[in-house]
C-alpha cells in the first residue's frame, strides 16, 4: 500500500471510528517534589502551622503517592487549605480534582470556580484549564472565543499546554478562523519545550499534509519524539506506521513493540491493534492475556473485518 492511499485510509478510519468532538488539554500543576520530601515531618508541621506552600506540597505528596499510598481525599483537603490562603497552584489542582471527581464529588461548576480563582491570579495552568472548560462547555456555557482568550493568556507566559491548545483551535477553526500555518506555529512553540502532545500534533499535520506538503518521514520523526516521552497516542501511531510501512519500512516486530507500549499506557488503539496483530499470528491466547494485564475493557474477540486503527485525538482530560 503506498503512502498516498494509506493517508487517505487514515482519514477515513478516523472519521468513522473516532468521530468525537475535539477536546483541549486540561492540566494540573506538578511543580512540586518529584519524590516525597526528605524532611516529611518538617513539611507536615509547616503545613499544619498554616504555610500555604507547604500545604500545597503535602497535597501533591498525597495525590501522587510520593512515598505514601495515594489519598485523593487528603490531597483535596490540603489543596483546599492552601487554596483558601491564595496559593494559585493549589486552586488549579483543586479544580482538577473536582473536574475528575477524585477525592471530592465530581462537580464541573466547582472546578470552574477554582480554575477562575487560579486564572485571576495569573496562574498559566489555571488560565489553560479555564479555557478548556469553556471549550468543552463544562461548568460554563460553551464558548470557543472565551477558550481562545484564556489559552492566549496562558500561552503568553510560555505555557506549552496552552500553546498546543491554541494550535488545536486554529487547526479546527474554533473561536478563530481555520489557519493551518498559525496552528503549526503554536505547535512548534510548544514542541520547543519538549511537550509531547505538540510533537504528536505536528506529526499528524505532516502525515495528512494539513497546510503543508505531506511528508511521512517527517511525521514519523515527530511521532517518535512524542512516543519516546511516553505519550501513548504517539506510540500507537508509530505502531500503525510500522504495521503499514508508512514513512518507515514495514516491520511487524517494531509494530508489536510500539503497540505494547501504547497498550500499557492505556491507549485504546494500542490495545485494539495489539490484539489484532497477535491474533493474526495465531497468538490469540497471548493477546487476551496481554490485554487483561493492561485492564482493557473491550471484548477480547477478534474484530471482523479485522482492521488496525490509527491513533485518535488525544485523551486530554486528566492526561499529564
Amino acid at each position: 500500500m503506498n503512502f498516498k492511499n494509506s493517508a487517505r485510509m487514515l482519514v477515513l478510519l478516523f472519521a468513522v471510528v473516532f468521530c468525537t468532538s475535539i477536546t483541549c488539554k486540561a492540566e494540573e500543576m506538578f511543580d512540586g517534589p518529584a519524590k516525597r520530601p526528605e524532611n516529611w515531618s518538617g513539611l507536615q508541621q509547616k503545613a499544619e502551622n498554616g504555610n500555604a506552600e507547604a500545604q500545597f506540597q503535602v497535597a501533591l505528596v498525597y495525590e501522587l503517592g510520593l512515598g505514601v499510598p495515594p489519598d485523593y481525599s487528603l490531597a483535596a483537603a490540603w489543596y483546599r487549605r492552601a487554596a483558601d490562603r491564595g496559593n494559585s497552584s493549589a486552586q488549579n489542582n483543586l479544580g482538577g480534582l473536582f473536574s475528575r471527581g477524585l477525592g471530592v464529588a465530581q462537580n464541573d461548576v466547582e472546578a470552574v470556580r477554582w480554575y477562575m480563582r487560579s486564572a485571576a491570579a495569573g496562574n498559566p495552568a489555571g488560565e489553560n484549564n479555564l479555557g478548556y472548560m469553556f471549550a468543552e462547555g463544562r461548568g460554563v456555557s460553551k464558548s470557543d472565543e472565551s477558550a481562545v482568550f484564556w489559552y492566549r493568556k496562558a500561552a503568553a507566559q510560555g505555557y506549552a499546554g496552552a500553546e498546543t491548545n491554541l494550535g488545536v483551535m486554529y487547526g479546527s477553526g474554533r473561536g478563530v478562523g481555520v489557519d493551518s500555518a498559525e496552528a503549526m506555529k503554536w505547535y512548534r512553540k510548544a514542541a520547543k519545550r519538549n511537550f509531547a502532545p505538540a510533537e504528536f500534533e505536528l506529526g499528524r499535520m505532516y502525515l495528512h499534509g494539513t497546510g503543508i506538503s505531506q511528508n511521512a518521514p517527517e511525521s514519523i520523526k515527530w511521532f517518535r519524539k512524542a512516543a519516546d516521552r511516553g505519550l501513548s497516542s504517539a506510540q500507537a501511531e508509530l505502531g500503525f506506521a510500522y504495521s503499514r510501512g508508512i514513512g518507515v519500512p514495514q516491520d511487524d516486530a517494531q509494530a508489536e513493540h510500539w503497540y505494547r507500549l501504547a497498550a500499557a499506557g492505556g491507549s485504546p488503539e494500542g490495545q485494539h491493534n495489539l490484539k489484532v496483530i497477535l491474533a493474526l499470528r495465531g497468538r490469540q491466547g497471548e493477546a487476551e492475556g496481554t490485554l487483561e494485564a493492561t485492564s482493557a475493557t473491550a471484548p477480547l474477540t477478534v474484530p471482523d473485518p479485522i482492521e488496525l486503527r490509527p491513533s485518535s485525538l488525544l485523551r486530554r482530560e486528566g492526561e499529564r
